[in-house]
């Protein structure tokens, strides 16, 4: 059983109202059907992904429409009652589920396609759709999304906004800072904000969507988004490399994209010890046997002529390369994560460094925490700087966190990397904001968040560090 979060981490409960039955009541008057009070119902709600942390919402709701979310967030604004927003539940730092008994405000049931403009490729949708659904409705028209996660089936493309999310994807298309082009969001006091353009440039007045996207649910609920959705390429390459060392990683990266340029779509690495894990816990079986580091290289591009998918035949800095089926062939690397719930209590660490100093900071961890860890491994998004560092135990260990943290943190900023890539900080990681942004910048965070929600009901406990 998961400990309550408030228990483990010590947090005191903001003094918000207690939900009622009148509340009850009220909110099954205007969603009738759809307001969850089981305990048993609930408790899959209240635990995030990893089965880190816990929260006990005694209540969640199913809004279908913009206007239900408005009335909602009216009523619990007058009540002072705290909401937590949810998605697919699917986040890595403990932002989507309650730490004490806020409301659950689910997504699940927001998920219908208002429109795609083929000429465009642009996508208005609301913000529970499921990213893959997404993606597969967009293939049926010759295109796809411009993000791609290992949680794909599950992670819904509102919570994706609202943390930013990176992926395997972001190296050719980049961020969702530059893909999403409006939003419709619900303020903490019930006001819907109508951003929801479909314009690839509109220069008129402050950027607002980009307050909301990585904001984790702290400034308002994202309901709807606008996104700009590329072709679906029709040529797609993979290779699968086994290299003897990181430096051969590196060198390998260079090759592709001097040889491949824009049309390399993803670079991801994962160390021996990652393999190792996948191949045990999972049953998956690599077409490469050798190497300590393995690279999932992919390319995609519109025409069928293009050039050798296998880098090591020019350069060979690679001690082999697999042909397998391409979906096998990411399972490896996508399903790490996984496989890494099965080896035991995970700490998960999501890093931006300089390329080159990527894979020290594992082999520091590992020479640090030595017996005291059951496994340290590195994995990520090469291509982009973007380190997963994950330690594993037996069980949660208070002593091998604190070997643990500041440690990483200190040594990221020692390269002025960030402590946070693409999971955002939720609520594990809010406290050590400081190792990536000056005070001002958190002073100036605290003021926005004063602004927009000046009770604190949203997402209370999360992101911020307690001021």
């Amino acid at each position: 059983e998961v400990m309550l979060t408030s228990e483990r981490y010590g947090v005191r409960r903001l003094p918000f109202s207690r939900v009622s039955d009148g509340d009850v009541a009220f909110f099954e008057q205007i969603m009738p059907g759809r307001v969850v009070t089981n305990a048993e119902e609930l408790k899959p709600f209240n635990v995030d992904w990893l089965k880190s942390v816990r929260g006990c919402s005694k209540l969640m709701l199913k809004p279908q429409t913009t206007a239900e979310v408005s009335q909602v967030l009216r009523y619990c604004y007058e009540r002072n009652l705290a909401v937590n927003p949810q998605g697919g539940n699917t986040g890595l730092v403990g932002g989507s589920v309650p730490v004490f008994d806020e409301i659950i405000l689910s997504t699940v049931l927001m998920n219908r396609i208002t429109s795609f403009d083929k000429v465009s490729g642009i996508l208005v949708c609301q913000a529970g759709c499921i990213l893959e659904k997404l993606n597969e409705y967009l293939e049926e028209q010759g295109f796809i999304m411009p993000l791609d996660l290992g949680a794909k089936g599950s992670c819904h493309i509102g919570g994706n906004v609202a943390t930013n999310a990176g992926g395997l994807r972001l190296l050719r298309y980049g961020s969702l800072r530059g893909t999403v082009l409006g939003l419709e969001v619900v303020l903490a006091d019930g006001s819907a904000l109508n951003c929801l353009a479909s314009l690839r440039k509109d220069n008129t007045g402050y950027d607002l969507k980009q307050l909301f996207i990585g904001s984790e649910g702290t400034l308002g609920v994202i309901t709807g988004v606008s996104i700009l959705c590329p072709q679906k390429p029709k040529a797609v390459n993979l290779a699968f490399l086994g290299c003897q060392s990181f430096a051969k990683v590196l060198e390998t990266f260079t090759t592709c994209r001097a040889m491949l340029g824009e049309i390399l779509s993803a670079y991801e690495f994962m160390d021996e010890k990652c393999m190792e894990l996948v191949e045990r816990h999972l049953k998956l079986s690599s077409p490469v046997t050798e190497g300590q580091c393995f690279v999932s290289s992919e390319h995609k591009s519109f025409t069928l002529t293009h050039v050798s998918s296998n880098p090591s035949s020019q350069t060979n800095p690679c001690s082999s390369v697999g042909e397998a089926h391409p979906q096998t062939l990411w399972s490896l690397r996508e399903r790490i994560t996984e496989a890494l719930t099965h080896d035991g209590c995970v700490y998960k660490y999501d890093i931006s460094l300089p390329v080159g100093k990527l894979y020290d900071l594992v082999t520091d961890t590992r020479a640090r925490l030595g017996t005291s860890a059951k496994s340290v491994v590195g994995y990520g998004h090469l291509g982009d700087g973007n380190l997963h560092l994950n330690i594993t135990a037996e069980s949660y260990n208070h002593s091998l966190l604190d070997a643990i943290e500041p440690f990483v943190y200190e040594w990221t900023a020692r390269y002025n990397g960030s402590i946070s890539a693409e999971h955002g900080l939720g609520f594990k990681k809010k406290q050590f904001i400081q190792y990536s942004k000056p005070k001002e910048a958190i002073h100036l965070m605290q003021h926005f968040k004063a602004m927009l929600d000046p009770k604190g009901i949203l997402n209370p406990y999360k992101m911020l560090p307690s001021s």
